[in-house]
């Protein structure tokens, strides 16, 4: 119940007419119906229902521009005359794990015109005998049933194709973008510069450096010198001193 609601809020709050896929997997339909899927979405080419409990499309609503459809594991076991009238573009059927059972069942799809992949896996019509080649005899207009086609050869995966058609345009953005090759080189360009730039900051360091000792061993020197000579002027100052006492002294003891 939870993920109904969920799915019902996200139809309700979204534009129908600007969707083109839908996937409504889990989701309980009601009376073979599923809330909130209406004709409104008339833009949508890919719708998944699966594992919903439908046994009719009696209530599918008109899509004329869907071009796949999922179905897959659910109680369908007839009414499939519908699609041709409300799907009229399709071009890929899942109805694998369904109760369809018979030949006629099926033969309502050569209206289909596009059909081209068919798949009806784990359906009980694929226990008849040469079940494929009666199929591919009904239903001229297929190419694919259950992924093969009928030699065998393997339907090609539609998100391959995606995929590769995304590595193009990856590398497409490399080309306009430069070749690898000049960032390397501009990163080498960098790197030397970088090293350079550290090399110089050393040296100038280290000059740095050496003029500072020289200035302090220049400035040990001077203060030697002053504290020298001011030494030696205070020597004269007292021989100076001791010389004028000295006379002084004579005459106070003759005085005497």
């Amino acid at each position: 119940m939870e993920m109904k609601k969920r799915i019902i809020l996200e139809l309700r709050n979204r534009a129908p007419e600007k969707v083109t896929e839908l996937v409504l997997d889990n989701c309980r339909s009601s009376n073979g119906e599923i809330e909130g899927l209406s004709d409104s979405f008339k833009e949508l080419e890919f719708l998944s229902m699966a594992n919903v409990e439908l046994t009719s499309l009696a209530k599918l609503p008109t899509l004329s521009k869907l071009r796949k459809l999922e179905l897959s594991d659910n109680v369908i076991s007839g009414g499939l005359e519908v699609l041709a009238e409300r799907c009229p573009n399709l071009t890929y059927l899942n109805l694998s794990g369904n109760k369809i059972k018979d030949l006629g069942t099926v033969e309502a799809l050569q209206n289909l015109k596009n059909l081209k992949s068919l798949d009806l896996f784990n359906c009980e019509i694929t226990n008849l005998e040469d079940y494929r080649d009666s199929i591919f005899e009904l239903l001229q207009q297929i190419t694919y049933l259950d992924g093969f086609d009928q030699e065998d050869n393997e339907a090609p995966d539609s998100e391959d194709d995606d995929d590769e058609g995304d590595e193009d345009d990856d590398d497409e953005d490399e080309d306009e973008a430069g070749p690898p090759g000049e960032y390397e080189e501009e990163d080498d360009e960098d790197d030397g510069g970088s090293d350079l730039g550290e090399g110089e900051e050393e040296e100038e360091v280290g000059l740095s450096y050496l003029m500072k000792e020289e200035i302090q061993d220049e400035d040990d020197d001077d203060d030697y010198v002053e504290e020298g000579g001011d030494e030696e002027e205070e020597a004269e100052g007292v021989r100076g001193e001791k010389r004028k006492r000295e006379p002084e002294d004579e005459g106070e003891e003759e005085e005497d």
